[in-house]
């Protein structure tokens, strides 16, 4: 069992309300990573990405915003025969997987050496976590990476090396956040793709996912982060 996450200083920035998000779910530009910045943004309903493929520091809450219910899962059968090839850990190789994440050749990659130290620092902190699959010799798979804050996680980016090893470590997570069967919680991957719908990420507006926010973050965080 962890010490639980320690709070790190405030942000020193003053971060626009969700409401204010134009149509592409821009908020604005600007600020910083720092884990204060970085947690009062996800508690206000907003995450960081880069506006464009180098641009500046954009902070977004989309409309709609895409989450996986986490009775909602779907799990295809050769998905099932894959699981049983893959061992999952948490927390084991966080660096490793935000790395895999931030590979340069990556399609559409975004994660910048910015963001990994950002996000290694939120690690160390105990908010940010990796959900990892390893084959059952040993060598890492796939995973992904996102932070946890009360019932909330909010997934920032996933990678396989091997077939159905990214999916496997998302079962993973579902089957963690679900284990205590809490309501409150929810699994938030920021905007639905044709690839997530078919693990059955569903579009909830951002009025009803700030509405369920507060609730949410009130939620104890669930084993092991506690």
């Amino acid at each position: 069992m962890s010490p639980g996450p320690i709070e790190p200083p405030a942000s020193v920035w003053q971060l626009p309300s969700p409401a204010d998000a134009d149509d592409t779910g821009l908020l604005g530009v600007g600020a910083d990573l720092a884990p204060g910045t970085l947690l009062t943004a996800y508690r206000s309903g907003m995450f960081p990405m880069p506006v464009g493929a180098s641009g500046p520091l954009g902070w977004w809450s989309p409309d709609p915003r895409g989450v996986l219910p986490l009775d909602g899962l779907t799990v295809s059968r050769s998905l099932r025969r894959s699981l049983r090839d893959f061992e999952v850990r948490v927390d084991t190789a966080f660096s490793e997987v935000m790395a895999a994440c931030a590979e340069p050749a990556r399609p559409g990659g975004w994660i910048t050496p910015a963001f990994e130290a950002a996000y290694y620092d939120l690690h160390r902190l105990g908010w940010a976590h990796s959900v990892e699959a390893w084959t059952l010799d040993g060598e890492l798979a796939g995973g992904l990476y996102g932070v946890a804050i009360g019932g909330l996680f909010v997934g920032e980016s996933m990678f396989h090396r091997r077939r159905d090893a990214s999916k496997a470590a998302l079962v993973g997570l579902v089957e963690l956040l679900a284990a205590d069967r809490d309501p409150r919680r929810l699994l938030d991957v920021q905007w639905r793709t044709d690839h997530l719908a078919t693990l059955g990420v569903i579009e909830t507006p951002r009025d009803h996912y700030l509405r369920r926010l507060a609730v949410t973050l009130a939620a104890p965080l669930p084993e092991p982060w506690v």
